[in-house]
């Protein structure tokens, strides 16, 4: 499974971006091996995400994500989705 995914920041920006594998890369912003600008804005919690089935469709939603205004992506941290999938806490 592949995902996109916004991560709520210290400094209470958000940050998004895809992934194969939810739980490590979380934990690898977290661990500062993640993108620059989570580096310096640790410790990131995961505000939101979305399952996609192949990459692609992950890139896409993430680039789509990141086209939309400040307010629009606070409305989808909103919705609280930040429980990790069961087959992704492995």
């Amino acid at each position: 499974m592949n995902y996109t995914y916004l991560l709520r920041c210290a400094d209470g920006t958000l940050y998004c971006g895809w992934t194969n594998h939810l739980a490590a890369r979380v934990a690898a912003h977290n661990a500062g091996k993640g993108a620059k600008y989570t580096k310096t804005r640790r410790p990131v919690v995961l505000a939101y995400y979305e399952e996609y089935a192949t990459r692609s469709e992950a890139m896409r939603r993430e680039a789509a994500i990141k086209k939309l205004t400040k307010k629009e992506k606070e409305a989808m941290a909103a919705l609280g989705r930040t429980e990790l999938p069961v087959d992704d806490e492995t």
